[in-house]
């Protein structure tokens, strides 16, 4: 089966409407005027949206400055220390109020010490149309923070799908993480363009069979759809067994990549699980844009009614896995059930309070 890809189009958004974009991104993040904004960049970040943040923060009243980091960290090295190696680094970013990030800052422990602080953290890693397109509409924080309160009290989650995936595992031991598409409470992370809500199992918990089918899209560490079925298997928390193609081959061979040793099982073990809510993504948005990674970090993680299932660390959560063996696989077609509740059916949001209207674009 061969699936086509779009090629690379030029960005549709007016560059100079970029500075009116981050000034309502920055509103909804509660931005107001004597806060400290500190931007953190790399060596591969778009100066169109420095420029924008500066001009934003002007525009609210805020102060600013840029730190930028001589990495450039992508999905496939999460973790990476950009903060904290050099002396003062982490101190500054921990007196700011809100922090820019132009990079992937998951799975750093830096994060979680600046969130711990209560310093608000926004991550902005997508592509300018994608920014405009998926910028959180009127309701999706409510339906979030409505979808976490379901998940906080669930201690059992079953997923299954008619493509043969069964699975389940028990919550709790690990917080629920939410994301709405902007950082304006006090040690929140978020992501523009976001919309989902995830945790992670309790450990040794997630038992079953997932089956990943075509059209299913492998978002980390390649950005594909899948073209042949996956059949995985889990037993006490862990992946014991890969069957199929060329998708199966690929993901197994990155995940013994990420072995430390012939005998680390930490690339194979069941990360954050969870499900989109955005009803401003489309899950055929890849299709439409390209694979670049920069068109489908937010929008392939993010459409209402997937499942997202992951391999590998969970130290954003807590816990202690840190591996390099990280996958991440926005499902469809899938039906999520919390404690028998039925949340998703077959791909589509079912509870009246986790709907939230498109807004027109």
């Amino acid at each position: 089966m061969t699936v086509l890809q779009a090629s690379v189009q030029p960005a549709e958004v007016n560059p100079a409407k970029l500075a009116m974009l981050f000034q309502r991104e920055f509103e909804m993040s509660a931005v107001k005027g004597g806060e400290t904004i500190a931007l953190v960049s790399d060596l591969g970040t778009r100066r169109e949206y420095i420029q924008a943040a500066f001009a934003a923060a002007d525009s609210l009243g805020a102060d600013a400055y840029e730190m930028c980091v001589n990495s450039i960290p992508g999905w496939t090295k999460v973790g990476v220390p950009t903060i904290g190696k050099c002396k003062g680094t982490l101190d500054a970013l921990s007196q700011a109020d809100l922090i820019v990030i132009f990079h992937v800052p998951l799975f750093a422990r830096w994060l979680k010490t600046v969130m711990d602080k209560q310093v608000r953290v926004l991550m902005i890693i997508d592509a300018p149309d994608d920014l405009e397109q998926l910028m959180s509409p009127p309701g999706l924080k409510e339906a979030m923070k409505y979808a976490e309160s379901l998940y906080k009290k669930a201690k059992r989650v079953h997923v299954t799908s008619e493509a043969g995936t069964d699975l389940t595992w028990t919550c709790g031991e690990y917080p629920v993480m939410t994301q709405w598409g902007y950082a304006d409470e006090p040690g929140h992370f978020d992501h523009w363009g976001a919309g989902h809500i995830h945790t992670f199992p309790n450990e040794g918990s997630a038992e079953g069979t997932v089956v990943i089918q075509p059209g299913d899209i492998i978002i980390l560490p390649y950005c594909r759809y899948v073209t042949d079925p996956i059949r995985l298997e889990l037993r006490e928390g862990h992946i014991t067994k890969i069957e199929g193609g060329l998708d199966a081959k690929l993901m197994r061979d990155w995940l013994n990549d990420g072995k430390s040793s012939e005998d680390d099982r930490d690339p194979f073990a069941a990360s954050h699980l969870g499900w989109g809510m955005n009803p401003q993504a489309r899950w055929y948005w890849m299709a439409l844009h390209g694979s670049q990674p920069e068109r489908a970090r937010a929008a392939a993680r993010v459409f209402p009614g997937n499942f997202l299932f992951s391999t590998g660390p969970n130290s954003q959560g807590g816990g202690n896995r840190t591996t390099r063996g990280h996958y991440d696989v926005p499902m469809r077609d899938c039906t999520v059930s919390l404690d028998g509740r039925t949340l998703i059916d077959r791909g589509r949001i079912v509870d009246p309070k986790m709907i939230v209207d498109r807004a027109a674009l």
